[in-house]
């Protein structure tokens, strides 16, 4: 690791405000060249704010930046190209149908006339220096997500960049392509570059930095050395107190069936199949785990359990364990599926545009699913009232009070309302896709914990997520999908992340050829 005197960047009272909100409040940091930062803090904790920043995206409400020891100011992305600062966005901008090479000039001005042959020569050049897998001349189309993210690497790099800033470069990649990404970071910080990743994934900042800087609701709160710290520190510094960091896994007891998809396809309405041949079981008393890159399929099994998708194919059975009958779901409407208790809380990016009205408060919220219409012409208002105020103090709710309008709650306070109400309908079969997504540490804990709670119960929790570390730690067993198929099931307590990895990204194509084998013995 380099510790040379003078930092490639420093920032020194950065202050960012839009309008009320203090997005970055009095933030200073040092990055060196030859060093890996990690900017680490929760979902809104300012950190894409800051490097937006350096990046000329947004301007400093006040503060200065320091390049190499001289101010500079950075009014646009082509002012921090000027300084050899390139970042790389978790949503990636590129022409599908263009090439990589294609992509990575775009815009780029050399002064000397341009020539693809020369272009894609440099691009194999840059590839082979830091070890990159990319073919110049592949469509984007046609390449997979973490191809398309090392031509946004090779973009800044073919433009000179020497200080690289990376947003949540790993929320899209299998544990195989992040260790890949890893490797090719870790040359880059070895030839001399400063690199900067924003992240809230604690096993990643260790495995990866050289240093970690914390901020915390807009507010800088430290830098420490990596080898220095450990994940319950960071977390105290992430959110301001001591957190448990433990997933209480407990045994099943007595699981029994209670929901059998047996071989259930559908296609879209573009003749797409969406999903193919799905077959699982999920028991009582279990917390059967979804695994997937994202869009394999995950949220139309679900919807297709609850009611919302319509199948080509298959069968879903329901084992009610209140007369003891065998439902079959595919003749039900999805009314009919929830009040037999098979619940659905799936927390889309858009949360207020799936399943609740953002103009009503957090009671009347509660009213729409768990209450029917009576025979009176008013509604009853003490039990979801009730129930209001045990999920505002459970998952521990920011609201003035449970008459506030839904709207405005912030993301992960609405989420918890989303979750904590299908589990206040008291389900048999719960169904939570990404109930976490963009939760604090502490309220993902929350979260994980209520659904062991439900475990416990005798509920058969079906549990969608993106972090695999959660996954292995809370779920009895594991369904991977890929593609729209089930490339594997394994157990939750003996399975390694490699594995699961391997399955995420097993092609249908070699799917076929196992079942085929499969048949053949």
């Amino acid at each position: 690791m380099n510790t040379n005197a003078v930092p490639a960047i420093e920032l020194k009272g950065i202050t960012k405000t839009f309008g009320s909100v203090v997005a970055n409040d009095n933030v200073s940091l040092t990055v060196r060249r030859g060093e890996i930062l990690s900017i680490l803090g929760e979902n809104g904790s300012g950190k894409t704010t800051l490097m937006n920043m350096i990046a000329g995206i947004y301007y400093p409400d006040a503060g200065q930046i320091f390049i190499d020891g001289e101010e500079v100011v950075i009014r646009s992305p082509k002012d921090a190209f000027k300084y050899k600062i390139g970042m790389i966005h978790q949503h990636f901008k590129l022409v599908d149908v263009f090439t990589a090479t294609e992509n990575i000039v775009l815009g780029f001005e050399d002064g000397e006339r341009f020539s693809l042959k020369k272009s894609a020569k440099r691009v194999k050049e840059i590839s082979e220096q830091y070890g990159f897998e990319i073919d110049p001349m592949k469509k984007i189309y046609e390449m997979s997500v973490s191809e398309k993210q090392t031509v946004e690497i090779i973009k800044v790099l073919y433009r000179g960049a020497d200080i690289l800033i990376l947003d949540e470069p790993t929320a899209v990649l299998t544990p195989q392509e992040t260790q890949k990404l890893f490797g090719v970071l870790r040359r880059m910080r070895d030839d001399g570059k400063a690199i900067i990743i924003i992240t809230h994934k604690l096993h990643e900042v260790l495995s990866l930095s050289d240093k970690v800087s914390v901020l915390c609701k807009g507010r800088y709160i430290g830098t420490v050395n990596t080898a220095e710290t450990d994940e319950n520190s960071l977390t105290e510094m992430m959110v301001g107190k001591k957190v448990a960091l433990n997933i209480e896994r407990s045994e099943p007891k007595n699981p029994e069936d209670r929901l059998v998809v047996e071989g259930v396809s559908c296609v879209s309405r573009e003749g797409v199949k969406l999903l193919d041949n799905v077959s699982f079981t999920a028991r009582s008393g279990e917390i059967l785990g979804i695994a997937g890159i994202a869009g394999s399929g995950q949220r139309e099994l679900l919807e297709a359990i609850a009611g919302l998708q319509s199948l080509s194919a298959g069968d879903i059975f329901y084992h009610d364990p209140k007369t003891g009958k065998v439902e079959d779901l595919r003749d039900k409407t999805p009314m009919q599926i929830r009040e037999l208790g098979v619940r659905l809380s799936f927390v889309p990016e858009d949360r207020l545009g799936m399943g609740l009205v953002g103009n009503m408060d957090i009671v009347d919220n509660m009213m729409l699913r768990s209450y029917r219409r009576g025979r009176t012409a008013f509604l009853e208002r003490k039990k979801p009232k009730t129930l209001a105020e045990t999920i505002i103090e459970q998952l521990e709710v920011v609201t003035p009070s449970a008459a506030t309008p839904v709207r405005r709650l912030s993301g992960g306070n609405v989420q918890k309302v989303l979750v904590g109400r299908e589990i206040a309908a008291a389900p048999t079969v719960l169904m939570a896709a990404y109930p976490v997504r963009g939760l604090d540490i502490n309220s993902s804990y929350t979260i994980y914990n209520l659904l062991n709670q439900q475990k416990e119960k005798g509920v058969a929790v079906i549990f969608v997520g993106e972090d695999l570390d959660v996954l292995l730690e809370l779920c009895d067993r594991i369904l991977v999908i890929g593609s729209g198929h089930v490339t594997g099931i394994v157990d939750g307590r003996t399975a390694k992340k490699e594995e699961i990895g391997l399955l995420m990204t097993k092609s249908a194509s070699a799917h076929e050829t196992e079942e085929k084998g499969g048949a053949a013995k």
